[in-house]
């Protein structure tokens, strides 16, 4: 008996869940059959509008499908940019090809935000002469994100437009067409992304985490604060690269797979190459050595920098923009220090003087004060530093390095008294040092080396560089370093080399903290850390 009423239950359970799979099945099979109901009335009126050529549509609104780059000389249209929207243009019938920021649907009539880059303008339909009826509703169920090309009247307005950067003008619709059309459900919304942080929490509205942010980063590229970003970042590359071939210096190319650890740490990415193991550079400093040591003299490079730090900070990556200086000098390796200073000094000039858009772009998202400097630049030593610091009440002994801590509170010290965001750090203790580093003649706990620092955070770490082949052997035994497998470097120097300093800088923090930011992965295109390898 209890055998047969188990029997049953069990046969009972197994009808049941064959009906909900059942249930499912049909779900799935509705959902599908929709779908491609859908899909099938979308490719029908591609086709539809495919058909008709681009300067002849006879159509007020629909789709336009470029797949296969048509004839260019057939379009009788230019396409005015975003940016040149202004009162000049008032009352010109223009086209432009945007994306769509927001809608808002109201009675007859229809607002759109358009978007290209960072700059916004709005543009408005409403029904009458030249849109109909169907033209507002086919405007108002467009989704967010699609990109389309609209044929308008610029018309000036008598109240700025605040939430738009092109504040004095409207566009006043008469067609429009979508070039590519955004699925409905997005990841994270922009206006979302854009909200300074507090004001989401203050009005309970919401704003996006960073992980959210990277996990969906061609989005979050599309922000008017990314886009400023992105393009000031790539001024620094600009002026930087402009300054120094100014300057006579000549940029360089070096190998980022090398056979021994560049800086002689552990803190190396291991790669396989071949039938042996070779390392991810984590520095071009030896080859920018024995370039100078090739008579160039005066030389740069960009590009990637690897570190195998376990660092999960706000200001370390896996893999950074590496902006690397090394040059030949005279008598006194102070030269070097004021040719990187005044090139620092020139892009700071130069952000300031052709970016102000952009930094008023980030700054209502990310309100900071503006990146002060003097020339010349501020020089410190290190004893200076660890004076100031100890004066602050800060314990730590001559020879010791310093800690983020140490380093943000010197800053803030010296922004104080000096009133600069940017300093030098000069003489730093031997100790604390890569081997290749020059020490100071005077002093042999001390070194010919420095940092400079920007609202209180290192962005370059120099040294004058040792140059004679004994004691860079002896300084690279005293490091533990496998002499063999940097025979090629230390050779490099047996035939003469002049007196070299140099230095490396990180472009991602160069770039968040003249913008105030709080984090270098808001200044990386596609970080990399230890927690992170995708996208």
């Amino acid at each position: 008996c209890v055998v047969s009423s188990c029997f049953r239950a069990s046969e009972e359970e197994q009808q049941a869940q064959s009906k909900k799979a059942l249930k499912k099945q049909q779900k799935e099979a509705e959902k599908a059959a929709k779908k491609a109901e859908k899909q099938a009335k979308l490719v029908s009126v591609r086709q539809e509008t495919q058909t008709l050529p681009m300067a002849h549509h006879c159509r007020m609104e629909g789709f336009l499908f470029f797949y296969n780059s048509c004839d260019y000389k057939s379009a009788d249209r230019a396409l005015v940019r975003v940016q040149d929207l202004t009162p000049e243009k008032a009352e010109q019938q223009i086209w432009v090809r945007a994306r769509i920021h927001t809608s808002r649907a109201k009675g007859k009539q229809c607002f759109l935000v358009l978007r290209h880059q960072q700059f916004t303008v709005q543009a408005l339909l409403a029904v009458g002469d030249r849109a109909s009826k169907q033209m507002v509703k086919f405007a108002a169920n467009l989704t967010k994100e699609s990109i389309i090309d609209v044929e308008a009247v610029v018309k000036k307005v008598e109240q700025k437009i605040e939430s738009c950067s092109q504040q004095d003008v409207e566009l006043h619709v008469e067609r429009i067409f979508v070039i590519s059309q955004s699925e409905a459900r997005l990841p994270l919304q922009l206006e979302d992304a854009v909200r300074p942080e507090g004001e989401g929490d203050e009005e309970g509205r919401a704003t996006v985490n960073q992980d959210t942010r990277l996990d969906n980063r061609v989005i979050d590229l599309r922000t008017t604060t990314s886009q400023a970003i992105f393009r000031l970042q790539s001024g620094v590359c600009q002026l930087f690269r402009d300054t120094l071939i100014n300057k006579g210096f000549v940029e360089i190319q070096t190998p980022k797979i090398i056979s021994a650890a560049s800086e002689g740490g552990a803190n190396v990415f291991t790669v396989s190459y071949f039938k042996t193991s070779a390392y991810l550079a984590q520095s071009p400093q030896l080859y920018k050595q024995m370039c100078i040591c090739a008579d160039f003299d005066k030389v740069f490079c960009v590009g990637p920098v690897f570190r195998a730090e376990d660092s999960n900070t706000h200001r370390h990556l896996t893999e950074f923009v590496g902006l690397d200086i090394e040059m030949a000098f005279n008598y006194h390796y102070h030269e070097v220090i004021d040719s990187i200073t005044d090139t620092m000094v020139q892009i700071f000039k130069g952000l300031r003087d052709r970016f102000q858009t952009e930094i008023q772009t980030v700054n209502k998202q990310y309100p900071s004060e503006p990146f002060k400097f003097l020339e010349p630049t501020l020089r410190l030593e290190y004893k200076e530093a660890v004076a100031m610091l100890r004066a602050a009440g800060v314990e730590m002994g001559d020879e010791e390095d310093l800690s983020t801590p140490n380093e943000k509170l010197l800053g803030r010290l010296v922004k104080e008294k000096y009133d600069t965001d940017f300093f030098v750090l000069d003489k730093y203790p031997l100790a604390v040092r890569p081997f290749y580093t020059m020490p100071d003649p005077n002093n042999a706990k001390y070194s010919n080396s420095y940092d400079m620092f920007m609202r209180g955070e290192e962005i370059l770490s120099g040294a004058q560089r040792v140059h004679d082949a004994q004691l860079l052997t002896e300084r690279a035994m005293h490091h533990g370093i496998d002499l063999e497998k940097i025979k090629a470097y230390i050779d490099s120097f047996r035939y003469g080399a002049p007196p070299h300093a140099g230095g490396g800088i990180g472009l991602e923090r160069v770039t968040m903290l003249y913008l105030g930011l709080h984090n270098v992965r808001q200044t990386s295109m596609f970080p990399r850390d230890p927690k992170r390898l995708t996208p």
